[in-house]
This record gives C-alpha cells, structure tokens and sequence, in this order.
C-alpha cells in the first residue's frame, strides 16, 4: 500500500498520533502494555517526518527513541486540544461519580427507612436525572457551589 502526504497532512497525522500517544500514556505511563502495543506504529510515523519534510517536529531521545518535539508537543493547537479534553474528562467524571454516589444514598436511605423491603433497582432514567441537575448545577456556577465536606458525605 503506497500513501503520500502533503507536509501540512503529514503534521496533522504527527499531531492526531501525539495526541493518541499522549491520551494512552497521559496517566499510567509509557511501559504499559496499551502503550507498547502502539509504540512501533508511533516511531514508524515519526521516523518519515525528515522524509516529508518534517524534521522539525520530532526529535530523537536519548535512549534513541523518536519524539515530538517541542515544536509539536508545546504547540498552541495541541495544548488547547488536550486542556479541553481534560476539562471535559473532568466534569463527565465528577457529574457521573456524584450521581452514582447520590443515587446509592438514596437507595441506601430507603433501606434504612424501609427495613426489609428492597429499594427499587437502580434505573437509568434516575441517574440520568440527577445527572441533569449537576450538569446544570456546574453549567451555571462552575465549581463556586462546590462544598467538599472532609470526612462526611455531602
């Protein structure tokens, strides 16, 4: 199979491929068997960056491992694009986790009320709910209402 790039597609693919790099390895790190199962196809795209005209934006590392540059790694683009994605994974995280907790008070509450008379199941349409009201919560107010009570359950 024969591909060819412009150098402009050439550092949108280098720029997707840190991307993907950086999301696989972001947290847990590089020896991790999600990251080497990428590893050959990361150095492969980035050893033709001299070849289309690239050169400038990979790097080779000391252990003789080939990088994004800093050109690439701190470029402005790439930098908004993983702010927003964590921002994003933030707040999913905290309205799912809150809502799952709220959720599981509640149905431990009913317990407590109600001994010996199982709480409904847990519904989607219920989560979804609560869901709906942080989301709106945090739309509004960001994290200003935000109370962490330590050693409590808020």
């Amino acid at each position: 199979m024969k591909v060819s790039f412009t150098a402009k597609e050439y550092r949108q693919l280098l720029e997707l491929v840190h991307l993907g790099m950086w999301a696989v390895t972001g947290y847990q790190g590089e020896d991790t068997a999600v990251a080497r199962r990428y590893f050959d196809l990361d150095q492969k795209l980035l050893g033709l960056a001299t070849e289309l005209g690239c050169a400038d934006l990979v790097e080779k590392h000391p252990d003789g491992a080939l990088q994004p540059s800093p050109k690439l790694s701190e470029d402005e683009r790439v930098r908004e694009i993983q702010g927003e994605f964590q921002n994003d994974v933030f707040w999913h995280e905290m309205v799912a986790r809150l809502a799952d907790r709220d959720l599981a008070g509640d149905q431990g509450r009913r317990t407590v009320e109600t001994p010996g008379v199982e709480p409904p199941p847990s519904t989607d349409e219920k989560l979804k709910k609560i869901e709906e009201r942080y989301w709106a919560e945090f739309e509004k107010n960001d994290l200003a209402n935000l109370v962490l009570l330590r050693g409590g359950r808020g």
